[in-house]
Parts: structure tokens; C-alpha cells; sequence
């Protein structure tokens, strides 16, 4: 009789095991494509992700790279300082979406040229993304806001 709770009990483990590694691997399976990671623009230079790899890329909106193309589509360079990446994107831009000023998109990097499918921008005056600010102290040229 012991041995048959014995078994029994090893069949429940064994079971609830197989379950908690199945269900695992298909969370993993369903967030694999909910998870971009963030890129500066000097860290696509130096290790292209694959054209396949959809990713975050922010910086700051290069002066005088906006190039507003026909219909919706728009095309900038972002940069950290230390490299800089192009940026095509087809759709309105926000309405705060300037040059100099911080901006994070989502997309992928094709020949080179960065396909954005969301362009995100500061929403006041002296917001910048963490991310973006990392980035751009990383090549030492973030300074800290004065208070006013």
C-alpha cells in the first residue's frame, strides 16, 4: 500500500513538472515578440542586429537631417554623439517631434537605414527618455538641465 502513495505521489511531481516547463516555454513563446530592446545608435553601428530583429533605437534628432519626403513619409538621422544612424518613417510624426530634442522608435534596420514603425517624442520641454539619457552620457554628451 505505501508504495502505491509512494508511486502515486512521484506520477503528481512528475506531472506538475512537465506542466510548469510547458507553460514556461509558451509564455516565452508569446512574449518573444512583445519584448524590444533599446539600442543607442552607437551600439547599432558597431553590432548590426539582424533585419528580422525588431528593436528600440533613441538619440536625439540630428540638426538639419528632417527631410519631409512626399505624402507621410519623413526621413532624420538620430544620434548619441558618437554615431549616428538613419531614420526613415511613414506616418505622422508627433507633435512635438523636433530637431535636437529626444526621440525613441521602434522598428528595424534595413541596409543600414532604420524603418521605423512608431516614433515616440519628449512630451515637454525637458523630458528625455532614461534610455536616451544613458545613451548620450555613455558618449559624454548628456549635461544635467540648470533648475530654473
Amino acid at each position: 500500500m505505501k508504495s502505491l502513495k509512494k508511486q502515486r505521489r512521484i506520477q503528481v511531481v512528475s506531472v506538475m513538472a512537465v506542466a510548469l516547463v510547458l507553460s514556461t516555454v509558451l509564455i516565452g513563446y508569446a512574449l518573444r515578440d512583445g519584448i524590444n530592446f533599446f539600442r543607442s545608435p552607437s551600439q547599432v553601428v558597431e553590432a548590426p542586429p539582424s533585419p528580422t530583429e525588431v528593436f528600440r533605437i533613441g538619440g536625439l534628432v540630428e540638426v538639419g537631417s528632417l527631410v519631409r519626403g512626399q505624402g507621410e513619409t519623413i526621413e532624420f538621422t538620430v544620434t548619441d554623439g558618437g554615431a549616428s544612424v538613419p531614420v526613415t518613417y511613414a506616418g505622422v510624426l508627433p507633435d512635438l517631434f523636433e530637431e535636437e530634442q529626444g526621440m525613441v522608435g521602434t522598428g528595424r534596420l534595413i541596409n543600414g537605414v532604420f524603418e521605423a514603425t512608431e516614433i515616440l517624442a519628449k512630451h515637454d520641454e525637458s523630458y528625455i527618455p532614461s534610455e536616451v539619457i544613458d545613451a548620450l552620457k555613455e558618449q559624454g554628451v548628456y549635461v544635467e538641465p540648470e533648475d530654473t
